[in-house]
């Protein structure tokens, strides 16, 4: 924790950030929260769609509707989120989870299953409530591990928001400890029958805003690092849903030291990101991206001040060949740091990254 302190202190020391630097820096963790967060339970857009979506409401190439649905409602749930942690006296309630719960899905829905033998079974999901039926999940080596059963979980879901208020007043542990903490307690909880990673993540950052700390995005790349995390800590505390429901801080340490590393990370990013003005370094899901080409750095500016510049006017611009540049575009295109939208004629290029110098 000495060193989140210490990076913490730096990070305090270049607020109040500028008004643009605030802006993309916010810009940045919409779009890599919202694209990791879903990632990691399934979402198919690619990042690039959804920045499309997010910023501009439009989507590009084939998309699952109930994807597109998903992303939109995680974006309101992320505002509603920013929106209750800015009110630092108001205590966290169960209504605010279930009405994140409930914006999230929705609607209720019907699952439909195919069970072993060729029975097939269905089950509601219900938005905004406590699940009605037990959830599981088959650990590594094949073993199912049980959270919370239903009738348990209500009485649990009260001790875990009465024991966040109290600790948060009592002020025993860190931010980022706190955090960290009520996200595994909540886990092993599991009270809903859908979402509970994603709501998981939203009262993480919930905690850390309220505090005053940057928010983190856990990557969908590093999925498995954060379930080992997770897997590491039940070891230790056991699979009795109530013991996991109540962990101390020392039992559930290993997924406490992870959160804390990725919150290390998370400020020395941040501050990278609103430091860093050379025209070759670039931002792209969670990575500084630099550009050594003069000519790619023509060509991603020419797009973002005019979506509609021909290759032809770039390549004059550039001072290079039109086949040159096509080459460029290729690859850039390759990359994913761009994407076409619409035909030669109509058409439109889509910027995926996020420039550090303006």
């Amino acid at each position: 924790m000495g060193k989140i302190e210490e990076l913490y202190q730096e990070w305090q020391s270049v607020q109040p950030l500028k008004e643009e630097d605030a802006r993309r820096l916010n810009q940045k963790f919409m779009l890599e929260f919202n694209y990791n967060s879903n990632h990691i339970e399934g979402n198919t857009l690619t990042y690039g769609q959804t920045e499309l979506l997010l910023m501009f409401g439009r989507v590009v190439g084939e998309a699952n509707m109930k994807d597109l649905e998903e992303m939109k409602a995680h974006n309101v749930c992320l505002k509603m989120m920013q929106e209750e942690a800015g009110i630092k006296e108001k205590p966290l309630t169960e209504l605010f989870i279930r009405t994140l719960h409930q914006t999230m899905l929705r609607e209720d829905y019907t699952v439909y299953r195919q069970l072993p033998g060729g029975v097939n079974t269905s089950y509601v999901v219900h938005a905004g409530c406590y699940k009605t039926r037990p959830n599981s999940v088959i650990t590594p080596l094949g073993e199912r591990f049980e959270y919370a059963s239903p009738e348990e979980t209500p009485a649990l879901m009260a001790d875990l928001i009465a024991w966040y208020n109290q600790a948060e007043a009592e002020k025993s542990m860190t931010p980022v400890e706190l955090a960290a903490l009520f996200h595994y307690r909540y886990i092993r909880i599991h009270p809903f029958e859908d979402g509970n990673g994603r709501i998981a993540r939203l009262l993480m950052n919930y905690i850390l805003t309220k505090h005053d700390y940057p928010m983190l995005v856990i990557r969908s790349k590093a999925k498995k690092q954060y379930l080992d995390a997770l897997g590491k800590a039940d070891k230790i505390v056991g699979p009795v849903p109530s013991d996991g429901a109540h962990a101390t801080l020392e039992l559930a340490r290993d997924f406490i030291t992870y959160i804390s590393h990725q919150m290390e990370d998370t400020i020395e990013n941040n501050l990278k990101f609103i430091g860093e003005k050379a025209d070759a370094v670039w931002w792209f899901d969670g990575e500084l991206i630099t550009f050594k080409n003069e000519t790619t750095i023509t060509i991603l500016n020419a797009m973002l001040d005019n979506p509609k510049v021909t290759t032809k006017q770039i390549a004059e611009t550039a001072g290079v060949s039109a086949t040159s540049i096509q080459k460029h575009l290729v690859k850039l295109q390759e990359n994913k740091y761009i994407v076409r939208i619409g035909g030669r004629k109509n058409g439109e290029w889509k910027v995926n990254l996020i420039r550090t110098n303006k």
